[in-house]
């Protein structure tokens, strides 16, 4: 497997395409579809700088991280989504892309990352734990967890994590 690398623009259609393939085993395709309109080309057209990418040795994609420092908050980042081949998880990737944008982060002075996941995604909120972040307190609390009720529109509730860097990251 290479080393990681900064997104390009030109990955656009493949992280498209990974989110359909690598999501499709727990989601109709529909679902998958719609999970990929997250991914829109603006995220790489915009923070390609920003976003990470672990290829397999062949040169497909074996994880990636599209995340932006935030315009509007000059001490803060922000990981918008991430997606690890499902043959490779559990193998250390998306860690590894979090460590790494942790430390960019930290180099162009951003003291905060934050993160968002749904409610029912339960394996991302273990992960977003272990890796250090912290439940942003919600208006509202579901199978013990603080949520923001209609986060990103009237039912889709999100569950919001932040977490302190340095620039020893």
């Amino acid at each position: 497997m290479s080393q990681v690398r900064r997104a390009r623009v030109s990955d656009h259609r493949a992280l498209v395409e990974c989110v359909g393939t690598w999501w499709g085993d727990s989601r109709t395709p529909e679902q998958a579809r719609e999970l990929s309109l997250l991914l829109p080309s603006l995220f790489l057209r915009f923070f390609a700088g920003t976003s990470l990418v672990r290829e397999h040795a062949d040169g497909s994609i074996a994880a990636f991280l599209v995340g932006f420092h935030s315009a509007d908050h000059d001490d803060e980042a922000y990981i918008h989504f991430v997606g690890v081949d499902p043959a490779l998880r559990g193998r250390g990737l998306a860690r590894e892309l979090y460590t790494a944008f942790f430390r960019s982060a930290a180099e162009a002075g951003r003291r905060e990352v934050r993160a968002i996941t749904s409610l029912g995604n339960t394996g991302s909120i273990a992960f977003h734990r272990a890796m250090g972040f912290a439940l942003e307190p919600g208006d509202h609390e579901l199978d013990g967890v603080p949520v923001h009720l209609d986060y990103d529109g009237p039912g889709r509730h999100r569950v919001c994590f932040h977490r302190p860097i340095t620039r020893t990251e």
